[in-house]
């Protein structure tokens, strides 16, 4: 009788933020028709600094900053707390030090998403539409990947939140993922990530304060140093690599994770052009300084239940065993929320890649704006259905290696063009092949070769800067001697 009336206050507090949240979805809709497919896309750029900060701490920590890093960290020791420990300062840099360029470029030439940016700065016309629509496919593709993963995170802790099946928590949760994005886009997308990001705050402050107080450090070290000598003291670096140092990658790949992604970066596009950028860098830093405390959780429960088969389940196996049943709930809720979060930033990306890059690429702009937004809102939903049913019959995975293969293959193809180009322009030729040198040499790593979760893409987006440099140069010189020969 206890459980069941703790699972009805479960499910009280889910019934309470689901309509909270399509309330947000069906508000940011009333401004964003406005705006029309402006305001789907980029939120009209308004968002501020808080809620901007909000935004991009909510995406870039959530599913795997709950659920994956803690079981990363169950697997692999207090590597994993290192690592995620670069990821604040991280977007922190990327806000302060790349934001205002990306921002003033794209509302100059008017781009509404990272596939149009790559167009219009290398030169537009057919090249660009080419550009547009490679960028626009490679991005569906992976992020499609990497938004496989985050269902089935947010699916497998509501599951056992609310006692109901893997496949029923993911089908409710998409569905209101679903709702609330196609009506308001990107202002939804933000405003509820902002409001998830406190409660995410709140959860991390909880969860360590129940962690440091029930615990004493010096028999947490022993137990975990009789568990596997290497959980605190690697003498590599695990699944970042051979070397111990390559843990210290992480830092340079959070940069680019959050200024070239498209589903990062184009937050930078949808704020206010008077935003100030000290103020949205601090929050930042605040917040993902918080969030970057939860791969602990993955050594406690190391220590208390050292024999879990699915490392992915040290989160839910925490807050089943270790706190109260009320406290645990509403922190669920919170991982919940985390999870949301990206999930929702990746369909709105996904979707506005489908509706909007490839549409222009393919058959050119449509007459009325009207329309553009209906077809915008058309692919959440076909999206949002395709991405449940790949998870349903995905093969077993471990959810945080799939994201990285979705977002670090992204991130090798975008580099060149997203990121070189801001200070060196190359050519559209040079866009072409960097996207796609990038896109198979990652993937191909990630796949195939032995080399550690970061070595892949990094190599990838090496390659891929290489490729967008050089056949810049060489298409440059091969367009300039025909002139001198007239």
């Amino acid at each position: 009788m206890i459980m069941d009336a703790y699972r009805m206050f479960n499910w009280g507090l889910l019934i309470l933020t689901f309509g909270l949240l399509i309330y947000l979805g069906f508000l940011s809709s009333k401004y964003m028709n406005k705006n029309d497919e402006g305001g789907f896309l980029v939120a009209g750029r308004s968002l501020g600094a808080f809620v901007a900060a909000g935004t991009i701490v909510a995406t870039g920590f959530s599913g795997w900053g709950f659920m994956g890093s803690p079981g990363v960290t169950y697997q692999f020791g207090a590597i994993e707390v290192l690592g995620n420990f670069f990821f604040a300062p991280a977007m922190m840099i990327a806000v302060l030090y790349f934001a205002r360029f990306l921002q003033r470029r794209a509302v100059e030439m008017g781009s509404n998403t990272i596939p149009e940016y790559i167009a219009q700065s290398h030169g537009g016309g057919a090249m660009g539409r080419v550009l547009q629509g490679v960028a626009g496919f490679i991005t569906i593709l992976l992020l499609l990947v990497f938004l496989t993963s985050q269902i089935k995170a947010v699916g497998l802790l509501g599951a056992s939140w609310l006692g109901i099946e893997l496949n029923q928590s993911a089908f409710l949760m998409v569905s209101v993922i679903i709702i609330y994005t196609m009506l308001g886009g990107l202002a939804a997308v933000a405003w509820t990530d902002t409001v998830m990001v406190c409660g995410m705050a709140l959860a991390a402050v909880i969860i360590m304060i129940q962690i440091f107080t029930s615990v004493d450090l010096g028999t947490w070290e022993t137990s975990l140093n009789a568990i596997d000598p290497e959980l605190l003291n690697p003498s590599t670096g695990a699944h970042y690599g051979d070397s111990i140092g390559t843990v210290f990658l992480v830092l340079p790949y959070a940069f680019l994770f959050a200024a070239v992604l498209p589903y990062m970066a184009i937050r930078f596009l949808a704020m206010k052009p008077d935003v100030k950028l000290h103020k949205v860098g601090v929050y930042v830093a605040i917040l993902g300084a918080l969030l970057s405390l939860i791969p602990i959780v993955g050594l406690y429960v190391r220590m208390q239940v050292p024999d879990l088969a699915d490392p992915d389940m040290a989160m839910p196996v925490y807050l089943e065993r270790f706190m109260h049943p009320a406290i645990q709930g509403v922190i669920t809720l919170f991982i919940i929320f985390a999870m949301k979060s990206t999930a929702n930033s990746l369909l709105h990306t996904v979707a506005s890649a489908t509706s909007h890059d490839l549409r222009l690429s393919l058959f050119g702009p449509v007459a009325r704006e009207r329309t553009a937004l209906m077809i915008n809102r058309l692919a959440v939903v076909v999206l949002g259905v395709v991405a449940l049913l790949m998870m349903l019959y995905a093969p077993p995975f471990m959810l945080s290696w799939l994201g990285i293969l979705g977002s670090g293959t992204l991130l090798a193809s975008m580099i060149g063009p997203v990121f070189i180009s801001t200070f060196w322009q190359g050519s559209g030729w040079g866009a072409l092949s960097a996207m796609l040198v990038g896109f198979f040499t990652s993937g191909y790593m990630m796949l195939f070769a032995d080399v550690g979760w970061l070595i892949g893409p990094l190599t990838g987006c090496a390659m891929s800067s290489a490729c967008y440099v050089g056949v810049s140069l060489m298409t440059r010189r091969r367009s300039y001697q025909p002139r001198l020969a007239r």
